[in-house]
């Protein structure tokens, strides 16, 4: 062979390989995408195996190993986009990546449904359906069976969208679907809906104005004073005491009802013995931390990281602890009609069942989580620590206020609404300021129309997209839920 020749067979091969590694690379692009789904379809799979295991000799164990495969499902869905609201704001202000957000509240959501979970939940779901007008087991488990799938399936198109929606609504608006077209509209208990109807405006506008309250206060006693360093000493520690109160009435209030139950009052003077201990604590520790620092705001930001950190963990735990139980309701009052043949109003949800809620939203989050993470921390509004840090001290306000108030209210449509205000709030201050110095300034050029739109510090689209996604989700689960039903009724009921 000429060396002509076996420069032409090397040139061949060469091309060869460049296509085989060309090959090789483009299936790995194309099949990234595909691992996060591989993933969850595998843990899915598991939990109804494992519900196989514990109902292995059941004559309706397939009935069980479906809806725990739904279950599993639902739990997912929520890791991805309920956990969203816990921790959006603070990766958003750069007080967390987003590998440590997503550790963190994996960890403290595993942590709040399995220690603190409620141990029993209602399957009526809020009393939403009249249980004496359901006629047998079998309606019911059939009814719950479209609830959890409808809710799953609403929810998973919503992260899909982009838009964070309440896990609870979906179920609510799956066990009010399911109920009608089982039982018809005289079963469902209107009064409860209209209490959940108006939790739609109630949380994120009480949720918006508490956070736009505490951004104010920040501003005009911490940022806008000459001295910023004295005064975030004096009042950071104020700050945080009032979060490490609330949290600690949240959580007394919502988070531990597993251990024992404790009413409202009580709620609150732990947590004004906890936020008078946390202030104890937090006043000589912003004191060093604040030695050497220089005169302005990037300053006031370090100072307020550590506290956002914190309280986004506490609110991860404190989701765990209250919305796993709502999200898993279903799969609970499922295996309990199954085993037992009835069906109650409360009923205890199995430790296996909880695992599956644990478990899923730490995959869901960790596979599909960071989306929506960015959606609230960064694509609504701009956040930077102070204000990340009012939207989570107005979550755990405005729970205890609403539940003082007896009022329904989703922790979604609070964390969410309070990034709102914040940006509401920053555009209103904004404006005031530029017609303060306009005023001072007649010679001022005006800003074109255009010009002050563009200035808009919350965008628009998402806001419209968040709301409409807020105000279909009971309507559309529920319409979801009818059809499941009425489909699971005729061809496997």
């Amino acid at each position: 062979m000429s060396d002509a020749e076996q420069r032409t067979q090397w040139t061949t091969l060469d091309k060869d390989l460049n296509r085989i590694s060309q090959l090789e690379l483009a299936t790995s692009y194309v099949s990234r995408p595909l691992v996060a789904p591989g993933i969850a379809l595998a843990f899915i799979v598991l939990a109804g195996l494992g519900a196989g295991v514990f109902f292995g000799g059941s004559a309706m164990s397939m009935v069980v190993i479906a809806a725990a495969a739904f279950g599993a499902y639902m739990a997912i869905n929520i890791g991805a986009n309920d956990v969203a609201n816990n921790m959006g704001p603070a990766v958003g202000a750069n007080a967390l990546t987003m590998g440590g957000a997503i550790v963190i509240a994996a960890v403290a959501e595993s942590a709040g449904a399995l220690l603190a979970g409620g141990d029993v939940v209602s399957t009526i779901s809020k009393g939403i359906i009249d249980p004496a007008a359901v006629a047998s087991s079998n309606v019911f488990i059939w009814a719950m069976m479209a609830a959890l799938i409808s809710s799953a399936l609403w929810v998973n198109l919503a992260t899909w969208v982009g838009a964070p929606v309440s896990t609870t609504h979906s179920v609510v608006g799956g066990v009010l679907g399911a109920g009608v077209a089982a039982a018809g509209t005289a079963a469902v208990n209107w009064p409860t809906m209209g209490k959940i109807a108006a939790s739609w405006v109630i949380s994120p506008v009480l949720g918006g104005v508490i956070a736009a309250l505490f951004l104010a206060f920040i501003k005009a006693k911490i940022i806008y004073q000459e001295d910023k360093i004295a005064a975030a000493r004096r009042w950071v520690p104020v700050l945080v005491a009032i979060m490490a109160g609330a949290f600690a009435s949240y959580l007394a209030l919502k988070g531990l009802k597993r251990i024992v139950k404790i009413d409202l009052q009580t709620a609150l003077l732990i947590g004004a013995g906890i936020g008078a201990l946390a202030y104890v604590v937090t006043a000589p520790l912003i004191k060093r931390q604040s030695e050497g620092m220089e005169n302005r705001n990037k300053s006031l930001k370090a100072l307020f990281g550590l506290p956002l950190v914190i309280s986004a963990a506490l609110l991860s735990f404190a989701h765990g602890a209250n919305d796993v139980a709502n999200a898993v309701g279903p799969l609970a009052a499922i295996v309990h009609a199954t085993e037992f043949g009835d069906f109650a109003t409360k009923v205890a949800i199995p430790t296996w069942v909880m695992v599956i809620g644990a478990f899923g939203i730490s995959f869901g989050l960790f596979l599909f989580g960071p989306k929506l993470i960015r959606m609230v921390g960064s694509q609504i509004t701009k956040l930077n620590p102070m204000r990340a840090y009012c939207v989570s001290l107005s979550a755990a306000i405005t729970v205890i206020v609403a539940s003082w108030l007896g009022l329904p209210v989703s922790s979604t449509h609070i964390a969410v609404g309070a990034v709102f205000g914040v940006g509401f709030f920053r555009e209103w201050h904004m404006e005031r300021r530029l017609k303060k110095s306009a005023a001072g300034r007649p010679e001022a050029k005006r800003i074109a129309p255009e010009e002050r739109r563009r200035r808009k510090l919350v965008r628009r689209s998402h806001f419209m997209t968040i709301v409409a996604a807020w105000v279909i989700t009971v309507p559309a689960a529920a319409l979801l839920s009818a059809v499941i039903y009425m489909l699971l009724n005729t061809f496997v009921g």
